[in-house]
């Protein structure tokens, strides 16, 4: 629909309108988390970065804050009708060039297709679990992956960034011409400007050993105890993360996992198979598993070190950093989300961290938590009726921990207590840039920046 949006910014925007009643309308403020119902005032499906300016300055005319959303993946709180919501998608452009091993790609662009194009030559890029999430999202929180002791956060390797500010102007960013935009962009959550494309580095990785090991629900006290312990013995090559699953009985699932509650192992590894198979031998004499699908593996299958759902799902997320995960931690998280309680948690994962992760990039960037050695993400199936018991298993979980809380990762914070996703100067330092660069709070990321 060619509406006022048009004739009040530019008769060239290329994408689509859609305003309340529109036959678009609805389809077009939908998200993968189906719990963040957006209902703003107007959507602008940009086309390009011209159009995203256009939006911007429109929006600022009209006295509406600007929501931007890919995937929606990342959405925490819904869009009002005080709203322009900005939609990415259709900026789904990917230019290679595999010999300066570099990515630029539009703020559309979701993991899958990167990978994709970069694997044909024997590249990868850093991405997280799921083949379907935005790359500028994850960039923006951090973005930790399936290889993330290997190969760092996400945010580590942007070299630059194409960028709507709030005053509706185009700009390059990198950390010599917009040093406070660089920094913040990358790991600050978003917010100080819109991002219309990124150029990434890229790593040479022509594949990986890893999978998945499924163990029965009965065995999750063994299995968790074990995993605590072993995960820190492991060489920073080797990522890890264990998770309690309560699985749907869909006929896609495997049979020996459909319908059950299941302990999940993950693991990838950047070294030799011969190294992993004998690093993982321990824990395969806790218990004997379900499902092995650890393999040498080429990097389009690292979705399957996670197995993420695919489909929308309306659901409820809570996490947090641990300085710890001791025995009584591992007995919490038993006693809140193991085998024989009753809750609407689906998940509940505990993940190593370290390695490359806690190391700064050349050009720092806002990026917290490098110092914690474990992250906790817990998610709850939030449909009604039991929404409102979603949300307080998820938040109670997050609480039992409290006594090994280190604070929390933008990414996997389910969008609660960001003031403690930051240290206090980096903290500072964004709710400046935030004031400087968009003092009207025109632009408003899924959780901002808390500010004073």
């Amino acid at each position: 629909m060619k509406g006022p949006v048009v004739t009040a910014t530019t008769t060239e925007l290329t994408g689509t309108v859609h305003r309340p009643g529109d036959p678009g309308y609805a389809t077009a403020v939908g998200g993968f988390n189906l719990t963040v119902v957006h209902q703003p005032a107007v959507v602008v499906e940009a086309r390009s970065p011209a159009d995203v300016a256009a939006a911007v300055r429109y929006a600022a005319r009209a006295s509406l804050r600007v929501t931007v959303q890919n995937t929606g993946h990342g959405a925490r709180r819904p869009a009002g009708p005080d709203t322009l919501l900005l939609r990415t998608g259709a900026l789904d452009s990917v230019s290679l060039d595999p010999a300066g091993r570099t990515a630029t790609l539009g703020a559309g662009v979701t993991a899958g297709p990167l990978i994709a194009a970069a694997a044909e030559h024997g590249l990868a890029p850093v991405t997280g679990a799921a083949p379907s999430v935005g790359l500028v999202g994850l960039s923006a929180g951090g973005g930790i992956g399936p290889l993330a002791r290997a190969l760092g956060f996400a945010a580590d390797r942007v070299r630059s960034l194409e960028v709507v500010t709030a005053d509706g102007e185009q700009r390059h960013v990198d950390g010599a011409t917009e040093p406070d935009l660089f920094f913040a962009l990358r790991g600050g959550g978003g917010g100080v400007a819109v991002v219309t494309s990124m150029t990434v580095e890229l790593v040479e990785l022509a594949g990986f050993w890893g999978g998945a090991v499924f163990f029965p629900g009965a065995d999750a006290a063994a299995v968790l105890h074990a995993w605590r312990s072993w995960a820190p013995t492991l060489p920073p090559e080797v990522t890890t993360s264990i998770a309690l699953l309560r699985l749907p009985p869909l006929p896609q699932l495997p049979e020996p996992l459909r319908g059950q509650f299941v302990v999940h192992l993950r693991i990838a590894s950047t070294g030799s198979p011969e190294e992993g198979a004998a690093l993982l031998a321990p824990m395969l004499r806790v218990a004997e598993p379900l499902l092995d699908t650890v393999a040498s593996l080429p990097c389009t299958a690292l979705a399957s070190v996670h197995m993420d759902p695919t489909d929308p799902a309306p659901v409820t997320e809570a996490g947090c950093l641990l300085g710890e995960f001791t025995a009584e931690a591992a007995d919490a998280l038993l006693a809140e989300a193991g085998p024989g309680t009753q809750t609407p948690l689906v998940l509940a994962e505990v993940r190593a961290l370290g390695g490359a992760m806690a190391t700064e990039p050349a050009v720092p960037n806002a990026v917290g938590g490098r110092d914690a050695r474990w992250s906790l993400y817990t998610v709850g199936f939030a449909a009604p009726p039991v929404a409102g018991a979603a949300s307080a298993a998820a938040l109670g979980l997050v609480e039992a921990m409290r006594p090994w809380r280190s604070g929390v990762q933008y990414n996997l914070a389910g969008g609660r207590d960001l003031v403690e996703a930051w240290p206090a100067d980096v903290l500072a330092r964004l709710q400046q840039i935030t004031r400087d660069r968009d003092p009207q709070r025109l632009l408003a990321p899924a959780q901002p920046v808390p500010l004073p």
